[in-house]
C-alpha cells in the first residue's frame, strides 16, 4: 500500500468521525477540515480553506489572537489543548457550545508546522445542564414546604398546621377533594415530625378487598389461607416507630375498622391466622375525600372509630380556593415536564396562563399537572398557548395578549415570590396597626412566622402604627 492509498484511507476515516476536525498553519490559516466540521459550523470546505480560523469567532481564542506577538492560539505556546469548553459562531450566526482538543504538529526536525483541532458539539449537554440547574432552583424555591407548593393564605395556614401536627403522636386525618394533594400533606407531616427518621408506610384502603387488606395491614402466618406459604410481616410492623398513611380510609370495611380500633387503643396487632399480640408504636395518618359523618349516619362507618382517627383534622384546600398559587404550580410542573421530555419549549404564554387561572379545576392540582403534560405533547412551538391545553381549559375566556411568562420563581404580575410575601406582610401590618399577633391572624400564619418574616425583610412594625 503506497502513501497515496494511505492518505485516501485516512481521509475516509477522518470524514467518518462525527466530531469536527480542522488543521491550521502556524499563522492560523485553515488548510483542511472534515465532514463533521462542515456539519457543526455550517461552512463548506471550499468556504473555509485558506481563510483565517478567526472566521469561527471561537470565544476561547479571542484573547490569544489579540495578544501581541502571539500565534493564532495560545495552544501553540503550550503544545496542546485539552477539553476546552467554549463557543463558536456558525455560518448562520447561531452560537454553538463546543468542547475542543488540539495539538501542534511538528516535522521531523521538531519544528511546528501547524496544529490539528477536534471540535465536539455539546449543545444538547449544555441544554440539559441548564434544565438541571433550573430543576435544582425549583427544588430550593422558597415557595416549597416539604415538596408542597403554595404562597396563598390557605396554604401558609396549612403549612403551620402541618408543623404542629408533625410534633404530635396523635392520629391525623386529612379531608379534601380528589387531586388536592392529601398524600403530599401526609408525607409532609411525617417529614416535619419527630418520627421522620423512621419508616413511612402507605396503604390504599380502596385498592384491596377485605381479606387481602387485613393481610397487608397486620401480616399473616404460614398456612393461614391459600397461598400463605410463609410468615409475612404486615404494614403496621413495618412502620414501627414511624407513620402509616391510610389513604381512602372511607372505603375501609367495618370489620377492619374494629381491628384498627384495637391497634389505636392497645398498640398491638395480630397477624392473620395467629393470636399472638405484636407490640407496635405507629402513628396513623389517614385521608379521605368522602363525607365520613354521612357514612356514619348510613351505618357504613363506625362512629367510635371516627372519633379515634379524627384527633387532628386537616383540610387540603381545593385549587379553586388558592388560585393565586396556579402560576407557581404551573411553573413547577413546566420545569419538571420540560426536563423529563427534553422538548425545547421556552415558557407559557400570558394568554395560556390566564386560561389556567380562569378554569375551575374540578380535578385540582392533579388535573393541572395533567393539563401541562397534555400541552407538552400537543405543543410544537416556543410557547404553550391556550390551543395546546385540553379543550375545557382552552375554552375559557381569553384575557390578555400573548406574551411569554418567564419560567423563574415568579408570582402573579411578574413579581418574585419574596416581593409578593413582603407586600402581603406590609399590608397585614398596616391593617393591624403594627400588631404582629393581629397580622398573623390576618395572614393565617403563626406569630413566630410573622416575626421571622419581619426580621427577614428588615421591617419595623412600629412604622405601621
Amino acid at each position: 500500500m503506497n502513501s497515496s492509498d494511505l492518505n485516501l484511507y485516512w481521509k475516509t476515516v477522518v470524514d467518518t468521525i462525527q466530531d469536527g476536525v480542522m488543521i491550521v498553519s502556524p499563522e492560523g490559516t485553515i488548510v483542511s477540515v472534515n465532514k463533521g466540521f462542515e456539519t457543526i459550523t455550517g461552512y463548506s470546505q471550499s468556504e473555509v480553506l485558506g481563510q483565517s480560523c478567526a472566521l469561527l469567532g471561537c470565544s476561547s481564542c479571542e484573547i490569544a489572537r489579540n495578544a501581541e506577538g502571539c500565534h493564532w492560539c495560545v495552544m501553540f505556546k503550550h503544545g496542546r489543548l485539552r477539553r476546552q469548553r467554549c463557543a463558536l459562531i456558525r455560518k448562520d450566526g447561531i452560537p454553538v457550545q463546543i468542547v475542543k482538543n488540539a495539538s501542534v504538529l511538528k516535522d521531523g526536525e521538531g519544528q511546528i508546522i501547524g496544529a490539528v483541532e477536534t471540535i465536539t458539539d455539546i449543545t444538547d449537554l449544555t441544554t440539559k445542564e441548564s434544565l438541571i440547574a433550573s430543576y435544582r432552583q425549583e427544588l430550593d424555591a422558597q415557595d416549597r414546604f416539604y415538596g408542597m407548593i403554595g404562597a396563598s393564605a390557605p396554604m401558609q395556614a396549612l403549612f403551620e398546621l402541618i408543623r404542629n401536627a408533625g410534633q404530635s403522636d396523635a392520629p391525623v386525618i386529612i379531608f379534601g377533594e380528589s387531586g388536592a394533594g392529601k398524600e403530599l400533606i401526609a408525607k409532609a407531616i411525617h417529614e416535619a415530625g419527630s418520627r421522620s427518621q423512621f419508616p413511612y408506610i402507605k396503604v390504599n384502603c380502596a385498592a384491596l378487598n377485605e381479606s387481602l387488606l387485613e393481610s397487608e395491614l397486620f401480616g399473616h402466618v404460614k398456612g393461614s389461607f391459600t397461598g400463605a406459604h410463609r410468615d409475612r410481616e404486615g404494614r403496621f410492623e413495618a412502620a414501627d416507630k414511624g407513620d402509616i398513611f391510610l389513604d381512602e380510609i372511607g372505603d375501609l370495611p367495618l370489620s377492619t375498622q374494629v381491628k384498627l380500633l384495637r391497634v389505636l387503643e392497645e398498640k398491638v396487632v395480630e397477624r392473620v391466622g395467629d393470636h399472638k399480640p405484636i407490640q407496635v408504636d405507629v402513628r396513623i395518618i389517614s385521608a379521605t375525600n368522602r363525607d365520613l359523618q354521612a357514612l356514619i349516619s348510613k351505618g357504613e362507618f363506625r362512629e367510635d372509630f371516627f372519633y379515634r382517627i379524627n384527633v387532628i383534622p386537616l383540610r387540603a384546600p381545593s385549587l379553586r380556593e388558592r388560585k393565586g398559587d396556579i402560576p407557581l404550580l404551573a411553573r413547577s410542573f413546566f420545569n419538571r415536564i420540560r426536563m423529563k421530555s427534553g422538548k425545547d419549549i421556552h415558557g407559557i404564554s400570558r394568554e395560556a396562563m390566564d386560561a389556567l387561572a380562569n378554569y375551575n379545576w374540578p380535578g385540582n392540582v392533579r388535573e393541572l399537572k395533567s393539563a401541562l403534560e397534555f400541552a407538552f405533547v400537543s405543543c410544537h412551538e416556543d410557547l404553550i398557548e391556550p390551543r395546546h391545553l385540553p379543550a375545557p381549559i382552552a375554552a375559557e375566556p381569553d384575557c390578555a395578549p400573548p406574551q411569554p411568562v418567564p419560567v423563574q420563581s415568579r408570582g402573579p404580575g411578574g413579581a418574585t415570590l419574596d416581593q409578593v410575601k413582603r407586600t402581603r406582610l406590609i399590608d397585614a401590618l398596616t391593617s393591624a396597626k403594627g400588631n404582629q399577633s393581629e397580622a398573623a391572624r390576618i395572614l393565617g400564619i403563626s406569630r413566630t412566622s410573622v416575626w421571622a418574616q419581619v426580621k427577614r425583610y428588615q421591617l419595623n412594625p412600629a412604622d405601621y402604627v
